[in-house]
């Protein structure tokens, strides 16, 4: 078995990349190592390591976008499994194996030999993604994080603060957008924002479908009617904590294979911390699946509960 660490340095606080090399060095297996310069090296490095055609293990070694890239590089060869070594800040698609998923995902020698399991992948325009696909003012606040980050007095926080501020109070919550998925006609009507689970976390702690599993078959769908600012401030935090159930008249669930959306201007659209932008955008389950390998112990199972669409918002 082959065993190919993809680190992304510039992942992670100042010193992660050091310390993670004195892990390696210990390690009683063969491996080998390789570093990402920019976007699109991590998905080179697996498409490369994929082709070889021997079976492989590929550790990426940053945060979700990192994994994106692998998965997307290794998706469909089932000589092929992927991990998350969480090296970066967020890593939200590992919260789903619970809060001590750090530190079992840095015990390496139990990461290498641990068990694996297809996964399903959501299909963006093409693009594929592991975890969460959101569209509408949650994906406007991340893709604009990054215009504060370089802000030399702004913390990490503190530049998602003054994205939020700029998007909530100045720019507007809600867009006018077409969206279908299932049964649920939406026509070109605001809408705060539309969410696709596969797996349950994101945004860097929001757990908007606490039922969603990556191996059901099942996508997981919320789209948020428009809400002026006081009720999206009320909201935000039942949203974050799925309990969505509880507000029917505020937010449609659906459960299914596939959402489409579009709009007359351009729509906003984040996949695993990736910014996409487009004006018409096809979401589905992928035909293609993803191993993926976790350590002896770990747990990403959660029982599935159900949620139907109100009858009154059947195409109309």
């Amino acid at each position: 078995m082959r065993h190919l660490f993809i680190i992304n340095p510039a992942a992670g606080k100042k010193g992660s990349t050091g310390r993670l090399e004195a892990m390696l060095d210990k390690l009683s297996f063969d491996h080998e190592v390789v570093y990402t310069r920019g976007k699109g090296d991590a998905r080179r490095f697996a498409e490369e390591a994929v082709r070889a055609g021997e079976p492989v293990r590929i550790y990426a070694c940053g945060g979700d976008g990192t994994l994106n890239e692998v998965v997307n590089g290794a998706a469909g060869c089932a000589h092929a499994a992927v991990t998350n070594v969480p090296k970066g800040t967020g890593n939200d698609f590992l919260k789903i194996f619970g809060p001590d998923y750090r530190e079992e995902f840095y015990n390496l020698e139990a990461l290498a030999v641990g068990p694996e399991t297809p996964f399903d992948l959501i299909d963006c325009n093409s693009h594929l993604g592991i975890d969460v696909v959101c569209a509408g003012v949650d994906a406007r606040i991340a893709a604009d994080v990054h215009r504060y980050k370089d802000w030399w007095f702004v913390s990490g926080i503190g530049a998602y603060i003054l994205s939020l501020l700029e998007n909530v109070l100045f720019k507007g919550i809600a867009r006018p957008m077409t969206v279908r998925m299932g049964e649920i006609c939406w026509e070109k009507r605001p809408a705060s924002l539309l969410c696709i689970c596969n797996g349950r976390h994101y945004g860097g702690g929001f757990m908007p479908v606490g039922e969603a599993m990556p191996d059901d078959g099942v996508l997981d769908m919320l789209l948020v009617r428009k809400v002026g600012i006081i009720t999206f401030m009320r909201l935000v935090g039942k949203y974050a904590r799925g309990l969505y159930q509880q507000y029917p008249e505020l937010i449609l669930a659906y459960h299914g294979q596939e959402v489409s959306f579009s709009a007359e201007e351009q729509i906003t659209v984040v996949v695993d911390g990736e910014v996409i932008r487009d004006r018409a955008f096809t979401v589905r389950l992928s035909e293609k699946q993803v191993n993926f390998f976790y350590p002896a112990g770990a747990s990403y199972q959660r029982k599935r509960g159900s949620s139907d669409a109100p009858d009154d918002e059947n195409c109309r």
